[in-house]
């Protein structure tokens, strides 16, 4: 019985120290993160995400790291630009774990690292820059730090992906200072825009009245020309008038005479009636002279229609030559 006892016993051990063995040996990895196996102390191997297998009482798990990727928030820190003016910054880094057993190897605290690293470089850069880059110049600030930070993480196995500058502070007094230089920019920005708009309406109002003055000349330049046509036209008919006329007295016919001189002497009593500046004509002609004068003008007229007199069977007058009278 004591044998059988001892026996059972002794199974039952084995059996648990299997159990403990096996669960030992077997470990489940969350994804994301990197287990590293550790043999004797010593660094061994990786496990990725999944089901993994160690070697039980010689293996163990050293290291839990985390391989997403992960923000560092930086406390704000002061720091002198190049012209000595004191600002207030802060920052926040973005970096994720590439190789694990560098990560926990290389480096005691990596995050610690990472943020004495950050603070440094920021104090580094803001110190090459002068105030008035460091405040429009966030985005070469953020790429010269990453561009360090990078380069310095590389051996800890950690790739930095970004840096980024949340905030930069001046001093009071030295931002109404600033608000105030930018005030006065604006102004003169307003100013000089207000001026240059009443350039371009000056010149614009100036083109403007310059074509205007073009157009009336060309018109003035046209109305001449057709006055000039017309006068033309008019002194061609008059030279054509006066040379049928004047082949009519060539060929012994006063009548024609007559009527132009009689046409000329009404268009004058007209002219002297028609002044604006007389108000009374005194015209010494006599009665007999202008009844002389009419009749010459009806005896032109008899002369012209004649043909159609004679033509109905009536004998045509001989036509007489009147003497144009002569006003006393």
């Amino acid at each position: 019985m004591q044998v059988s006892l001892g026996f059972n016993l002794f199974v039952v051990v084995f059996v648990v120290l299997v159990i403990v063995t096996i669960a030992a040996g077997v470990r489940t990895v969350p994804q994301g993160y990197v287990y590293t196996v550790e043999r004797f102390g010593k660094y061994a191997r990786s496990l990725g995400a999944g089901l993994g297998l160690i070697v039980p009482y010689v293996e163990r798990i050293g290291q839990k790291v985390n391989v997403m990727e992960q923000v560092l928030d930086v406390p704000s820190q002061e720091a002198f630009t190049r012209d000595n003016a004191g600002v207030k910054i802060d920052a926040a880094a973005f970096y994720q774990v590439l190789d694990a057993a560098k990560a926990s190897y290389e480096v005691t605290d990596l995050q610690q690292a990472l943020l004495v690293l950050t603070m440094t470089n920021i104090r580094t850069v803001v110190g090459s820059m002068a105030l008035d880059d460091l405040l429009s110049h966030r985005d070469e600030i953020n790429e010269r730090l990453l561009r360090v930070m990078d380069a310095a993480a590389s051996p800890w196995g950690v790739k930095v992906t970004r840096i980024e500058i949340k905030d930069i502070l001046p001093p009071a007094d030295l931002a109404g200072s600033m608000a105030r230089q930018m005030k006065a920019e604006r102004e003169k920005r307003a100013a000089v825009l207000e001026a240059e708009g009443m350039r371009q309406s000056a010149v614009l109002r100036a083109e403007g009245e310059k074509q205007a003055l073009i157009l009336s000349a060309e018109g003035r330049k046209e109305a001449a020309f057709r006055d000039a046509e017309a006068r033309e036209r008019s002194a061609e008919a008059e030279a054509k008038a006066t040379a049928m006329v004047s082949e009519a007295i060539t060929s012994g016919d006063l009548a024609a005479a007559n009527f132009l001189v009689a046409e000329k002497y009404i268009d004058a009593l007209k002219a002297m009636a028609a002044a604006p500046n007389q108000k009374v004509i005194i015209v010494p002609i006599e009665a007999a002279a202008l009844a002389g004068t009419l009749g010459g003008i009806a005896e032109i007229t008899r002369s012209v229609f004649g043909d159609g007199a004679r033509a109905e069977g009536q004998p045509a007058r001989p036509s007489r030559s009147l003497p144009p009278s002569s006003a006393g």
